[in-house]
């Protein structure tokens, strides 16, 4: 009898669910996936079954990422709340097949729809966009083979009403631009390779009486970001063209990322001149050509800035101060500046000035000051020494911009000007050789208990004070200036105009450790740390950075020798949310403890390993994969043989992996080199 009183006690003051209030249940049932909501949730009981079908539920939903879904239930969610729907996200459901886009058709109310990465013909999309009526906003791929003469009338119809287009090319084409007659934001994204599969030499040449040029003038936003290759520069060429011809008295921000050179032609010249001449931009991003050399900054008109991009200009600080802030002109609508690869932008002249020159802080100070507001600067692949003088740090300086969610420096910016440059860190070398008994030289432990870990570091560490006072910022890159990544994207493989710094050479993992401060830190990016030797910092981040989603570490420590990997098999087992791993370090071993550290990441959805004479264990990766059944991506590049990665591959393939990981991984083969290619590449490091 004690015991059933003491079990319905316990019942009579549990906590019901169904007993919170709708806007309680609402905001719990808004962190559930909308297929779950419609196709699960709601037919457990009548209350939920109203809830689920709210209209803040229902009208937006996401299908990006969410690899769960398959073509019977986006059939069954269009059908059940397709009226309901007015924003649709279908970007990258590239495991979907092409005829689930038919399905969208039920969506009369359709005002945003995202089809980036999904296979769409020119006749699917003239069918499903011509009951689309409503449609404002759509994003779209066009593939080789598209005709855009097979769009009907009522298609074209609803693309004359579409004010926002974001269209990635892979093949030269206008796509649906000549169509959208009232388009007011243009994102242009050219994937397009120089040579088709068959090894054919593509061109660029398009019909310029296709591209409507009356079609632009309501344009307010442009962006075109290109991949590396001569045709999608041509392509963009006539793009802009267009707008050289007439250009938008509206356009308040005119945005262009190109890797490499992109030389200046007659009508982009026009163009910037006529930019100068008749619009007042908010956001401006340039190819550094463009920039070198010019006076197009001294003429250009800006109305209330919010984003500078200057990537690898020859941009000096001189010029920075007069020109863009304009001697220290109220800046705090700016809230993003790209000063990535800019050498001399902190520094008063650009002629003569050497890599170990001392930077200018009175040129900084003025960038902090008129902009007090910056919520992403990026200072990365340059030298910014700091001299001796107290307060004047680089790091001292940045600490007075409390609304920081995104910072990219050089290794060689974080350092103490009290670390002496002439007296490089202790290595084995300089040990003298006796004729006595050898001694064993090796790195130092990591320490078991952290808290010792913090008392180590000097308190009067400016990296580490600067963390402390960054404790908002959620993406932080330090990378080394000479940094050059064996697999870049969207850049040259080979770019290493640098040379290394000799003052990153006292950088390790006492300033690692002090990273660990940002507690809410979501996207780490460590590069060309020489100094790494145990990797203790690595554990404390791991530990006190519980947000943390995205991680690349590249070439930390001593190359070849990577000693710091039983700290990071330490880190891991405390990343609960990470979801995207990268490491690119040669001589890595990727054997059955570092995949044993990995499965305690159980939100782990995307793995790149890259590294040269780097070894794996097959058996250890299967046991890995079984384990962690949210990964959906595995891309390794090792100096394994042809065979390993082909049985790897087929005992993937054949293994009872879920629904989403066995489909896309049909879709690929090896290729025929000496590396493991299971599904995926992708680099985390920051793009210009």
């Amino acid at each position: 009898m004690l015991v059933v009183s003491e079990e319905s006690e316990e019942e009579s003051n549990g906590v019901n669910l169904m007993e919170f209030s709708d806007e309680i249940l609402l905001h719990i049932l808004s962190y559930v996936p909308c297929t779950d909501l419609v196709l699960n949730v709601r037919r457990t009981c009548r209350k939920l079954a109203t809830l689920c079908l709210d209209k803040s539920l229902t009208h937006t939903v996401l299908l990006q990422k969410d690899y769960k879904v398959d073509k019977d239930k986006v059939k069954q969610l269009m059908r059940d709340i397709g009226k309901e729907i007015y924003q649709l996200n279908m970007a990258g459901c590239y495991w979907l097949p092409s005829s689930t886009i038919d399905h969208v058709t039920r969506c009369k109310n359709l005002v945003k729809l995202n089809l980036s990465g999904c296979h769409v013909t020119s006749l699917r999309l003239s069918k499903m966009l011509s009951s689309l009526q409503h449609l404002r906003s759509l994003a779209i791929d066009v593939n080789p083979g598209f005709d855009a003469s097979q769009l009907s009338s009522e298609c074209k119809a609803t693309l004359s009403r579409v004010s926002e287009l974001k269209q990635t090319l892979y093949t030269p084409s206008y796509g649906v631009v000549p169509c959208c007659t009232s388009l007011e934001k243009l994102l242009l994204y050219f994937e397009i390779l120089d040579r088709s599969r068959e090894g054919f030499m593509l061109s660029g040449q398009l019909m310029v009486g296709e591209s409507n040029v009356p079609h632009y003038q309501n344009l307010r936003i442009f962006y075109a970001r290109l991949a590396p290759g001569y045709v999608n520069q041509e392509v963009v060429r006539l793009y802009l063209a267009v707008l050289s011809d007439r250009t938008p008295e509206n356009l308040h921000a005119f945005l262009i990322s190109a890797p490499g050179s992109f030389a200046e032609t007659g009508a982009t010249k026009n163009l910037l001149d006529s930019m100068a001449r008749n619009v007042r931009l908010d956001a401006l991003q340039l190819p550094k050509a463009w920039i070198n050399g010019s006076g197009l900054l001294q003429h250009l008109k800006f109305n209330n800035p919010f984003y500078f991009s200057f990537s690898r200009c020859t941009l000096s600080g001189g010029h920075l101060i007069q020109r863009v802030i304009n001697g220290g002109k109220d800046l705090k609508s700016l809230t993003s500046l790209n000063l990535s690869g800019c050498v001399h932008c902190l520094a008063p002249e650009s002629l003569f000035r050497k890599a170990e020159d001392d930077i200018d802080s009175s040129i900084l100070e003025s960038l902090v000051v008129s902009c007090c507001n910056l919520r992403h600067l990026n200072l990365s692949a340059a030298h910014h020494h700091s001299s001796e003088s107290i307060g004047n740090h680089l790091c001292q300086l940045l600490s007075r911009l409390k609304h920081l969610l995104s910072l990219a420096l050089p290794v060689c910016s974080i350092t103490d000007v009290a670390a002496s440059v002439e007296k490089p860190p202790t290595t084995p070398n300089l040990v003298p050789q006796t004729f006595g008994r050898k001694v064993r030289i090796g790195v130092q432990t990591y320490p078991k208990n952290l808290g010792d870990q913090a008392n180590q570091k000097m308190e009067s560490s400016v990296f580490w004070a600067l963390m402390g006072s960054l404790r908002f910022l959620e993406t932080l890159e330090i990378i080394g200036s000479s940094f050059s990544s064996a697999m870049p994207r969207n850049e040259p493989a080979i770019r290493n105009s640098l040379p290394p710094c000799v003052r990153a050479q006292s950088v390790g993992d006492s300033e690692v450790a002090a990273i660990s401060q940002l507690t809410y830190l979501q996207s780490l990016t460590l590069a060309q740390l020489p100094n790494v030797l145990t990797g203790s910092g690595l554990i404390s981040i791991g530990l006190q950075c519980q947000h943390l989603r995205t991680l690349s570490l590249a070439n930390l420590g001593m190359m070849g020798k990577m000693v710091y990997m039983s700290a990071l098999m330490d880190m891991l087992k405390h990343c609960r949310c990470l979801r995207d791993l990268r490491l690119e370090q040669p001589y890595f071993c990727a054997g059955a403890q570092f995949f044993q550290a990995l499965s305690h990441c159980s939100s782990l959805q995307r793995l790149c390993i890259v590294s040269r004479s780097g070894t794996l264990q097959s058996d250890a990766v299967m046991s890995f994969m079984a384990n962690c059944l949210e990964v959906i991506m595995c891309h390794m590049f090792m100096g394994e043989s042809l065979t390993v990665c082909k049985n790897l591959q087929q005992s993937i393939n054949w293994y009872k992996l879920p629904l989403h990981v066995w489909q896309f991984l049909n879709a690929f083969c090896l290729a025929p080199c000496r590396v493991l290619r299971l599904t995926w590449w992708e680099t985390f490091v920051c793009e210009p």
